[in-house]
């Protein structure tokens, strides 16, 4: 049996789909499990023991591009039993269909169904205390006899190499590992998804002044201005924990220095999802537009969240879909307030103790 899985979408969807490998591969261990996946994703996956290959998007197996017709060409003659189309988009969908998979699953919608075998509806109902996100993801492949019930958490796979590098790198910096060392997610994948920087800032007061943590920000040097604006709103006392030149220079390196951080805080995203896949805990702020349950796992000791709608539920009374949450997203989160979010952050940083699993 061959089996492709297509994800041609953004860092955190992709981690989210490799769950699908590990569930398929102890349902068929014999099978030959490929992921087709854009090449920018491609540090969350590697090294993961459970998928045979990785598929570029419009590449040759050489890794040279090539038209969307010659890439269809390429896939159709891997002779796949099933593709599960995670993705589904138009393109996706119709590279499913010219696969000439007996087997195709796909999200059901009106211009893609004709080309899947299976549709499938997305739930609300939520039967995985993993999050609707990957309960969805095992019932595009209950068609191989996956059951969706079953919880699973996506993994990063490090090597020793990368994580005795990071380690080296943070010391560098003059870091004591000995001491809690805590990731910030300062920026949202968007300006939709991003928690004011004035109420991280005092967040960030309430953090050094409930823990003795050394701070590392997340960014690229690209976002340098949005980080150096958050610097500037923090005390002197909250700036001299702040190692703010120690940042990782590729998204593989950022996932080994997670690897060594006690806890990542901040914006809920991508960022929060590599953390929880090399067991790092996790403080994710979720933006207005975002629903809690389609993402995060079962909340415990190590993993914990905010929402402006479980303090103030009356502000979303009136907002009856997700377009007219973001055409409020400003105001709602002017009234997200770190007042709100302190109670349970100052939970979460009681005990920064070794991870417990």
């Amino acid at each position: 049996m061959k089996i492709l899985i297509i994800q041609q979408k953004m860092i955190g969807d992709v981690l989210t789909s490799s769950i699908l490998f590990k569930a398929l591969r102890e349902l068929y261990p014999e099978a030959e499990l490929h992921y087709l996946i854009k090449k920018h994703t491609f540090a969350v996956v590697e090294n993961n023991p459970m998928i045979d290959k990785i598929i570029f998007d419009q590449e040759d197996f050489e890794g040279a591009e090539i038209s969307f017709l010659k890439f269809a060409h390429l896939l159709r003659a891997q002779n796949y039993t099933a593709v599960i189309d995670a993705y589904s988009k138009i393109g996706s969908a119709l590279l499913s269909f010219y696969s000439g998979a007996k087997i195709r699953s796909g999200r059901a919608k009106w211009y893609t169904r004709a080309f899947y075998t299976r549709s499938s509806t997305y739930e609300s109902t939520q039967v995985n205390k993993a999050g609707l996100a990957i309960q969805f993801r095992l019932k595009l492949a209950a068609c191989l006899g996956l059951d969706q019930s079953i919880s699973y958490q996506p993994k990063i796979y490090l090597s020793d190499l990368e994580i005795t590098e990071a380690k080296e790198f943070l010391k560098s910096f003059e870091i004591d590992l000995s001491k809690p060392l805590i990731m910030i997610g300062v920026l949202g994948s968007n300006p939709q998804k991003t928690y004011p920087l004035s109420y991280l800032a005092e967040l960030l007061e309430t953090l050094i002044a409930t823990s003795d943590a050394q701070l590392l920000f997340n960014y690229i040097p690209s976002q340098l201005a949005e980080v150096k604006e958050l610097y500037k709103l923090c005390s002197p006392k909250v700036q001299a924990k702040i190692f703010l030149n120690c940042y990782a220079k590729s998204l593989r390196k950022f996932i080994a220095i997670c690897h060594h951080c006690d806890a990542l805080v901040g914006n809920e995203g991508g960022a929060i999802h590599m953390a929880k896949a090399v067991g790092t805990r996790t403080f994710a702020i979720y933006a207005p537009q975002i629903e809690t349950k389609a993402w995060s796992f079962e909340e415990d000791k190590n993993h914990s969240s905010a929402h402006l709608q479980h303090f103030k539920p009356q502000l979303f009374e009136h907002l009856k879909s997700q377009k007219e949450i973001l055409a409020e997203n400003h105001n709602l989160y002017q009234n997200f307030t770190p007042d709100l979010i302190k109670p349970d952050l100052m939970r979460f940083l009681k005990n920064l103790a070794p991870y417990e699993v």
